[in-house]
């Protein structure tokens, strides 16, 4: 093992937490300058030094000395104050590469389904945008008048990865990997301030990414292309909500006042009010709807709604993606927030562990949950069911 990659990775750790080099060193007990040297790869540390360093940073020594899965064709969707993105980047690409160890194992990899998918569709840029997503839905079986229940589970059946990473940050919302890395795959920020709705809204714009934008992906780009987060918007919403099945759905709550109006739409297409206000705005672009819908609610509830808040929200307790079998009693009607993701990885580790290829321990490892908490899932595995 090269000791620059210690070096690399303390660098890295130590800007994600918003540590100086002093602060860093002072809480592992060593000198700034013995510090430095071993951060830039000049001196050589001792075990003892590199567990007190990982012991300050909060970190497994593994994070420390294990070798960065480097990722470059990645978009970003973050913005430019966000301190953790390059902490973020190697992660996915240690989960990436965590995956794509368990599918060669396990002989069992899932083709991207919708490469390619923008060359085959006509029209202007606007109309190829609304076209793919009507192109995706109809290569993921889903009907015009269906809502998308479990946007993960069906990314996943089409062969892209989806993770969760949950920052304490709204200046991160989702990122997309595309397939020369290990992907396709999309990475949500699930925190739990930021709605479930967003979540959804974020896996759905990176959808729209990896259709429409690929040849654009770049890791050394972290600006965002403006033009290009605006077709992403497009693409989620009229996946998310067809614009025919909409106006009529919307049509038929005409009797409503406003505010209830796009509160019982929302709902129905399990989108966020945002998501239904922006499609109202496109259609009506001469209409301050946004207006409206703050003054409407204001006058019901004596409040304003803030950056973050999601009226009538759906519940992280209701988001339902990929509990592993032992803990699905049910197929609920909303979403479980605490499942969002993990469907597939729970999928492969289950069939790692018990064809044994892989320890309990490597595969909570891979799961980033502990090893009780997986031989608990385990004992709710039963045979081939």
């Amino acid at each position: 093992m090269g000791y620059e990659v210690i070096g690399k990775n303390l660098r890295r750790l130590r800007d994600a937490s918003g540590l100086t080099q002093l602060q860093l060193a002072e809480a592992a007990g060593l000198s700034r300058v013995g510090y430095r040297n071993i951060e830039t790869g000049k001196s050589v540390p001792k075990v003892e030094t590199v567990r007190a360093l990982a012991g300050a940073l909060e970190v497994p020594v593994e994070m420390l000395v294990s070798q960065v899965h480097e990722i470059r064709q990645v978009r970003f969707r973050s913005l430019k104050r966000l301190r953790s993105r390059e902490q973020i980047i190697t992660e996915v690409g240690r989960k990436l590469a965590d995956v794509r160890e368990l599918e060669e194992a396990l002989s069992d990899t899932r083709p991207f389904n919708l490469a390619g998918l923008l060359e085959k569709l006509p029209g202007d840029d606007e109309d190829r945008v609304i076209a793919a997503a009507a192109a995706a839905r109809e290569a993921f079986g889903r009907r015009d008048d269906e809502p998308i229940r479990d946007i993960c589970g069906l990314l996943e059946k089409n062969g892209i990865k989806v993770f969760s990473f949950r920052l304490a940050s709204n200046d991160f919302f989702g990122l997309s990997v595309g397939p020369v890395d290990g992907g396709p795959a999309i990475v949500v920020n699930t925190w739990d301030r930021i709605s479930v709705e967003r979540w959804i809204f974020s896996a759905a714009h990176e959808l729209g990414h990896l259709i429409l934008h690929l040849d654009a992906y770049d890791v050394m780009e972290a600006a965002e292309n403006g033009e290009q987060e605006r077709e992403a918007n497009v693409f989620a919403s009229h996946f998310l909500m067809p614009d025919e099945v909409f106006q009529k759905e919307w049509d038929e709550t005409y009797g409503l006042p406003f505010v209830n109006r796009v509160l019982k739409v929302k709902r129905m297409f399990r989108v966020s009010y945002k998501t239904v206000l922006y499609r109202l705005a496109e259609n009506n672009a001469k209409v301050n709807v946004w207006g409206i819908f703050q003054n409407g609610f204001r006058l019901r509830f004596g409040r304003t709604l803030g950056r973050a808040d999601e009226p009538d929200g759906l519940r992280e307790v209701d988001y339902h993606s990929g509990a592993p079998e032992s803990q699905r009693a049910g197929e609920p009607t909303r979403l479980v927030a605490e499942d969002f993701l993990h469907d597939r990885l729970w999928l492969l580790v289950r069939r790692g562990v018990e064809s044994g290829i892989i320890s309990f321990a490597r595969g909570a490892e891979i799961l980033d949950v502990s090893l009780d908490e997986l031989r608990e899932a385990s004992r709710g595995w039963v045979g081939s069911l």
